[in-house]
Parts: C-alpha cells; sequence; structure tokens
C-alpha cells in the first residue's frame, strides 16, 4: 500500500512540475521573472519596464500567482508582486547559460551575446 501511496505522490509531483514549467514557456513570463529578480513591482512599473500593456500582463500575473510562482502585498490600491520563492532563480539562470552555449556553440546570434 505505501510502494502505490509514493506512486502517486511521485506523479503528483510530475504534474506540479510541469505546470511550473508552463510558466518557463513564454518569454514574457522569463522577462517578468528576471525582472522581479531584484525587487517586488506593481503592475504599472511592471508594464513600462518590459513594455507591454497592463492587459496582456496582468493575464500573465494571474496565471503565474495561480501556479504559486509570484505573491502579492497590497499597500493602498497599489498591489505589489514579487517572487514566491527566490530558489527559482538557480533554475532560470541554468538554463539561460545553457541556452547561451548552445547559441555560441552555433554562431547564431553569437555577436549580440560578445560583450
Amino acid at each position: 500500500m505505501a510502494k502505490i501511496q509514493k506512486k502517486a505522490t511521485e506523479k503528483k509531483i510530475y504534474e506540479y512540475h510541469a505546470e511550473m514549467c508552463k510558466v518557463f514557456s513564454h518569454p514574457t513570463r522569463l522577462e517578468i521573472i528576471d525582472t522581479l529578480r531584484e525587487t517586488e513591482m506593481n503592475v504599472t512599473e511592471l508594464s513600462v519596464r518590459i513594455g507591454i500593456d497592463m492587459g496582456n500582463l496582468s493575464q500573465h500575473l494571474g496565471m503565474m500567482r495561480g501556479r504559486r510562482i509570484l505573491t502579492t502585498r497590497k499597500e493602498g490600491n497599489v498591489v505589489y508582486y514579487r517572487l514566491v520563492n527566490p530558489k527559482m532563480l538557480n533554475a532560470f539562470d541554468i538554463l539561460r547559460e545553457i541556452l547561451i552555449e548552445q547559441i555560441k556553440k552555433d554562431g547564431t546570434l553569437a555577436d549580440s551575446l560578445e560583450e
């Protein structure tokens, strides 16, 4: 019986993992994560920083909040967003390093990545 419960738990973890990875599947959401790396921001600040309209941004923020990637804090009428767990930045950074290494190896976009 314990083995069946363990298998069910593992499957549930895989489901949560897949749901979390969906956040990483859209460039705007990746930019939101990177932008919130250092500090919390409200929708207006994020919209200006990222350069997208607030309606589109709000959809992404809602999805990310629903998957427990972001949390909020309300101050008066202003809602501030921040990362729930900054450890996710480790995954973000590792994936980005792998991508940059692949791009450099392939020679694509190499000039724009050179400092």
